[in-house]
């Protein structure tokens, strides 16, 4: 059972009415219906949703981080959430199911997952061959700013449902 209420789009007020009827317009998943509890920690998700959104690495790249991390968090509610965000961006169940294994049968993806899976290992101590290796795979140094804030904003969605034991609100993920 959840940790916090679910906070109904539709009796929100103040800030979190015009977050719901704003920028997560249509998005009542439970993830945000209990985030709402705190309006300050949707603004946390949304700040830095938007940033990195602007940034250079591309949707599926992103959602190849989510997927990686959330599987390695062992978060179900992101797996299932990123597996369907992956597939209405194109991405094939097979390849999402190598990013939730952290092993891409494409080179540059397989680089940025490795990166993104070193960062979390290694807890942000990579090494020069987890660098090289990424910069080999057809990124740049200055991407590795990028890949950490989207690493970060996985790994608060992961500890956000884990803490609050969201549930699950989208079809469920294969298994890996």
């Amino acid at each position: 059972m959840a940790l916090l209420p679910l906070v109904e789009p539709s009796a929100a007020t103040g800030r979190v009415k015009e977050i719901f009827e704003g920028p997560l317009k249509g998005k009542g998943f439970n993830i945000f219906k209990s985030m709402a509890n705190a309006p300050a920690a949707m603004e946390a998700y949304l700040g830095l949703a938007v940033a990195v959104g602007h940034g250079t690495l591309t949707p599926v790249e992103r959602e190849l981080i989510q997927l990686a991390i959330g599987e390695a968090n062992h978060c179900e509610y992101c797996a299932a959430a990123h597996t369907a965000v992956s597939r209405g961006l194109g991405m094939s169940d097979a390849v999402i199911l190598e990013a939730r294994r952290g092993k891409m049968s494409d080179p540059k993806q397989g680089a940025l997952v490795r990166f993104a899976l070193a960062l979390h290992e290694r807890k942000g101590y990579v090494t020069e061959s987890d660098v090289a290796a990424f910069t080999a795979g057809g990124y740049r140094k200055e991407q590795i700013p990028e890949v950490i804030a989207v690493y970060a904003l996985a790994v608060y969605t992961n500890y956000f449902n884990h803490a609050n034991q969201t549930a699950v609100d989208f079809p469920a993920a294969p298994r890996v």
